[in-house]
């Protein structure tokens, strides 16, 4: 009878525990982080008219799409309802993990905001690195002496606010446009000479859902708290039931 009880018992407290516990995981497959900019930012991509500069402020990036060795990147306001920017990036590796999120930027002259170069995500070696147009990466790579990831696909730089309205096909295009590197000369490079490529495991990241446009998603209400309750409540009622049985046998 005592080993019923402790099953019985054991049962009830694991599901009560999967009842309470938060949802750790449920922005690990988009990533989405809150990043904080003291000063004004350059970003490349796809962004609303007039901010193809961040202000100051706090914003959310979030992985959108990564169904290969390139990923798209969004940037939306502190609160999600404003999309600025959709952008180009692929892995970037660095040699150490670390348990917070990593910003880095390519620095320009004084007067002139620091251009985004990469994103890295708490606890991952393979971050992004973002994809400029051409002509914004031959002036940023001469102005760091350094190779900038570009595109030289024409791509719209600037939309309206009604962007979601031609989200699509935008997004196909990223998906499909070529990526190469722009070295300080003016020379173009394949990015294999500036970019060490992931190893195909880390290439599987979960992607955004197909029917995902540059709207901002709302958070979902739905809820498993419903059903968990039930399987508690059908827990205990077993238990009941068991230790009933047990006495009277």
């Amino acid at each position: 009878m005592n080993y019923i009880k402790t099953i019985t018992t054991v049962s009830c407290l694991a599901l009560f525990g999967a009842i309470l516990a938060p949802n750790a995981s449920a922005d690990a497959w988009n990533r989405k982080s809150e990043i904080t900019f003291s000063e004004s930012v350059e970003i490349p991509g796809v962004h609303l008219a007039g901010w193809g500069v961040l202000p100051a402020g706090t914003y959310i990036f979030k992985v959108m799409d990564s169904q290969s060795d390139r990923h798209i990147v969004q940037i939306f306001s502190k609160d999600e309802l404003t999309l600025y920017a959709t952008i180009l990036a692929i892995p970037n590796y660095r040699l150490q993990a670390t348990d917070k999120t990593v910003m880095t930027f390519r620095e320009r002259a004084a007067g002139q905001p620091e251009a985004l170069r990469a994103w890295f995500y708490p606890g991952r070696n393979w971050g992004e690195e973002f994809v400029y147009p051409k002509v914004k990466a031959v002036t940023i790579a001469k102005e760091t002496n350094n190779p900038v990831l570009f595109t030289p696909a024409e791509l719209p730089v600037e939309v309206p606010e009604s962007a979601h309205l031609m989200a699509q096909p935008m997004i196909a295009q990223l998906r499909e446009a070529p990526i190469k590197a722009m070295q300080p000369t003016g020379e173009e490079v394949h990015i294999a000479q500036v970019v060490t490529p992931p190893p195909p495991a880390e290439m599987q990241v979960a992607s955004a859902p197909e029917t995902a446009t540059l709207e901002p998603t709302l958070p979902s209400t739905a809820s498993d708290l419903p059903l968990l309750l039930a399987l508690g409540l059908m827990a205990i009622t077993s238990g009941f039931v068991l230790r009933y049985i047990a006495r009277h046998i």
